[in-house]
């Protein structure tokens, strides 16, 4: 069978096709039930400043003395994903390395970031933060105390050993290799807060133009030192959610003249460094479909199945010549737990998909959480290979 890499690659050209790839996202605490459950765990070596794997709860922590750690066995690694993420996740903050921590308790806490807003966040369960308080609250405090500090280079935003050693490491196994981060929509949501950018979609569009000019500056600046120095990876991620249950946060009209013509470019850029790109977004995205075609996307993820008209068959009969389609399995079959169905839908859908010519990476549509069993997840995998010939 030939590499992951190589058959990601022959999806994204459309050439050739040879199987349907593969990957996923388990939660950090779905690992840590998997492992109850026998999934495999590994020693490794971290260094200070590095991210270790929590046991207790599957939260990243940062590495205060350099010495061994006890991890679960990569996904990737474990379950052979075609696709693996190696960094790019630079400090975007215009605090660099800025952390609040305003409240607590035992079971959550809020911490202001760099940007001056307050995210509550679960202590040890996953799960998006909710939204608490912005300081960022207009314009001129947007000019006066955070936009100074994006423009000047501060290499102290990259992590480029650790960043170069897992490149190399998912590179040598043959996997195809992204380095991905969130854009302008999610920055702003996580800087300035739904509702004033919301207002300021309306009311101050200037405002939203210059945040926008000044984070696609950033992010070309440091992508470009980032593969400089630690190297290139195959593709990109992009990721935003731009949609939520019932629809598109904003209409397309105004996705198409304010956030989209900075997507265009991005994805512009890394088509000459000769990457592409996976747009993520959670929520509906139907509405979007043709802007996201429009901008030269690559591919979409995840196609969420319980937000309105997300039909991933739909998807690939309309674009299935314009884009690679990662994930549109319902996780809550996933979450079922019940063979039968699992290998019902599966099989379905991995088929009506081929069917129409879509080119496949199968995948959840959303992430896998602890209401998944280990067991069940090995079974839909057991499935997926005896379908993923094309």
């Amino acid at each position: 069978m030939m590499s992951g890499r190589d058959a990601v690659q022959r999806l994204i050209a459309g050439k050739d096709l040879d199987r349907v790839a593969l990957m996923d996202s388990p939660w950090g605490d779905t690992l840590v039930q998997w492992m109850r459950q026998g999934y495999p765990t590994r020693k490794v070596f971290r260094k200070k400043g590095e991210t270790y794997f929590d046991m207790a709860d599957g939260k990243g922590r940062d590495v205060l003395r350099d010495g061994e750690f006890e991890e679960p066995v990569p996904p990737w690694l474990h379950f052979g994903y075609d696709m693996v993420g190696v960094g790019g996740w630079f400090d975007v903050m215009p605090n660099r390395g800025y952390e609040e921590l305003v409240e607590e308790t035992t079971e959550w806490e809020v911490k202001r970031n760099g940007a001056g807003a307050a995210l509550k966040y679960w202590k040890h369960k996953s799960g998006t933060p909710e939204h608490i308080d912005f300081l960022m609250a207009n314009r001129e405090i947007w000019a006066k105390d955070y936009r100074p500090k994006l423009l000047p280079f501060d290499p102290e935003r990259l992590k480029i050993e650790e960043t170069r050693k897992d490149l190399r490491e998912a590179a040598d196994a043959g996997r195809w290799t992204h380095y991905g981060h969130l854009f302008i929509w999610e920055l702003m949501r996580q800087s300035m807060g739904d509702v004033v950018m919301y207002e300021s979609l309306l009311l101050d569009p200037d405002w939203i133009h210059d945040f926008a000019r000044v984070y696609t500056d950033f992010f070309k600046t440091y992508f470009s030192c980032l593969m400089a120095q630690a190297g290139k990876p195959d593709g990109i991620w992009l990721y935003e959610d731009m949609g939520y249950k019932n629809g598109l946060f904003t209409s397309p009209k105004v996705l198409d003249k304010l956030i989209f013509p900075y997507y265009r470019e991005l994805v512009s850029w890394f088509h000459e460094q000769g990457l592409p790109v996976i747009l993520h977004s959670c929520g509906s995205t139907v509405d979007a479909l043709d802007l996201i075609v429009e901008a030269g996307f690559d591919g979409l993820n995840p196609m969420e199945r319980k937000a309105r008209g997300n039909d991933p068959l739909e998807f690939a009969r309309r674009f299935g010549d314009k884009l690679v389609f990662v994930g549109g399995l319902d996780a809550r079959v996933f979450e079922s737990n019940d063979r039968a169905l699992i290998e019902h839908e599966v099989s379905s859908y991995i088929d009506g998909m081929k069917d129409r010519g879509a080119r496949l990476v199968f995948a959840s549509d959303h992430s896998i959480s602890p209401n998944t069993r280990y067991a069940s997840y090995l079974w839909a995998l057991e499935v997926y290979r005896k379908h993923m010939a094309y």
